[in-house]
């Protein structure tokens, strides 16, 4: 593989896990699942999930995202090792929320990956959240923000 074709790949799956977390956040289950190969698997050990195919994983995407209140992840770059057509990596994450039921999250954790080159581009196989921190204290913010939350500068601050 060349030099070049390896980084146009990390680069691919780079794109594919802010896909990820951006289809997540904006409640696009179609293209939420349209990420993953059509016999992948995503689990979530921690919380009991396990989803396999595209379907499943559209379904129980659908359904977990309608316990949100409000739901905020960002994810960092790991590692990514490249073998041809397939590869493996680790992305790390810390993810905010409240559910409807007005309990609250906070949690730092990785996904544990695989990946397959296919027609469509790269894919994930398998993903797997791993929490390494959780935290189930109330938030304090809001997701909503109004004129009267938000201070508006007087002009008499100093520069910075």
């Amino acid at each position: 593989m060349s030099d070049f074709q390896a980084i146009a790949d990390r680069g691919e799956i780079e794109a594919l896990r802010g896909e990820f977390t951006d289809a997540a956040m904006m409640g696009d289950h179609d293209r939420f699942a349209a990420l993953f190969a059509h016999d992948a698997v995503y689990r979530i050990p921690d919380a009991g999930i396990e989803h396999v195919g595209r379907e499943e994983i559209r379904a129980g995407t659908e359904h977990l995202s309608e316990a949100w209140e409000y739901f905020v992840q960002t994810t960092h770059p790991g590692v990514i090792q490249l073998d041809g057509d397939i590869a493996s990596g680790r992305a790390y994450v810390c993810e905010l929320g409240r559910l409807r039921d007005g309990s609250s999250i906070f949690n730092y954790g990785l996904f544990h990956d695989r990946y397959r080159r296919t027609t469509e581009g790269w894919k994930f196989t398998e993903r797997v959240f791993e929490v390494r921190y959780f935290d189930t204290t109330p938030l304090p913010g809001s997701a909503q923000v109004t004129s009267a939350a938000v201070t508006a500068p007087t002009g008499d601050e100093p520069a910075a």
